[in-house]
């Protein structure tokens, strides 16, 4: 498995990592000893960056990981994430919470429960209109001196909150949704923002919560407890017009021998070797299909017939229902 540097702070990860969400978060059929077993063969096959977050179930997620990894504790990079409150008795309170109180309160919880002594990259889920990023940050970087996380990262923060982070101390990594379907950062300043000032970038969703691997072909294909119904992509004309666009990336794929999932992930790596991913399953056959995909080699020419289909901007439909936009880029 091929790695590539986070940051210029030393640390490095395998370009596919794996998004851990979906084992216990927002997608329906999830069942634990198969997540279980995936988690498992995804060290065997050599992958050493997982992602979590204490709202994934909440704080289910996070046991899981931690119960499947920590035999593998030292051949393996864990990734979770804070600021989506979760109040003391486990619930989602709706609310970001960047207070430095909450952060060490916050960092104490994933750390018990992953069964860890230290978090590889700490991250900042979503930003806190209402606490000055500089304050959020200064608690983070306590966390960092006392040994309790390696490195930090923020989610979904405009270009100008990264920025005064990143002048608070070192960003080693940014995460936001990049995939042909949510090429925003190209556009509104991230990424280029990223490598003026030597920062990562780590893609997640990079099959659109599924949509590109063809698997999805009607709103009857998402099964109750899904929270996807809930998305505007995954709606009525959005999702039909976006459904014919994924049906001309198949037919890129083809050509080349590879599904449109694999398609997908392979363009997401042909963006820069500052860029990983970390597509998300819970089933050991789609891992493996996923990281075939570090496999397909995508000509300039293959690149640019991909751009023709799907330009930024071809999805059709907000990527989040109201709420959730307007969590992104404060």
């Amino acid at each position: 498995m091929r790695r590539r540097e986070l940051g210029g702070q030393g640390m490095t990860v395998t370009e596919l990592g794996l998004g851990c969400m979906g084992m216990t978060h927002s997608y329906a059929g999830q069942d634990e000893a198969e997540s279980l077993r995936t988690l498992q063969r995804a060290v065997e096959l050599g992958v050493d960056f997982f992602d979590t977050a204490d709202m994934y179930g909440p704080w289910t997620n996070e046991r899981l990981v931690g119960a499947a990894l920590r035999p593998h504790r030292d051949d393996v990079v864990l990734a979770t994430k804070f600021g989506q409150e979760v109040d003391p008795e486990g619930r989602p309170t709706g609310r970001v919470n960047g207070r430095p109180e909450y952060v060490r309160a916050a960092v104490d919880g994933s750390l018990h429960r992953l069964g860890v002594d230290h978090i590889d990259l700490y991250y900042q889920h979503r930003v806190d209109p209402d606490v000055p990023v500089e304050e959020t940050w200064g608690a983070m970087a306590e966390l960092v001196t006392s040994g309790k996380v390696g490195f930090l990262g923020i989610s979904e923060a405009a270009p100008e909150t990264v920025r005064r982070a990143h002048a608070t101390h070192p960003v080693t990594a940014l995460q936001y949704e990049y995939s042909l379907f949510t090429r925003d950062i190209e556009s509104d300043g991230i990424l280029s923002l990223a490598r003026e000032l030597g920062i990562g970038v780590v893609a997640y969703s990079p099959l659109g919560r599924g949509i590109l691997t063809g698997a999805i072909q009607a709103e009857d294909d998402l099964t109750s407890g899904d929270a996807r119904p809930n998305f505007p992509r995954f709606a009525g004309d959005n999702l039909t017009a976006n459904v014919a666009l994924v049906r001309r990336l198949e037919e890129l794929a083809a050509s080349k021998g590879a599904t449109p999932g694999q398609l997908a992930i392979a363009w997401v790596l042909a963006q820069g070797e500052d860029v990983v991913t970390i597509p998300g399953t819970k089933r050991q056959r789609y891992l493996e299909e996923n990281l075939a995909a570090r496999e397909l080699a995508l000509t300039p020419a293959d690149l640019a017939a991909i751009d023709e289909v799907a330009p930024p901007g071809a999805a059709h439909g907000d990527r989040y229902p109201p709420t959730g936009m307007r969590r992104v880029r404060v």
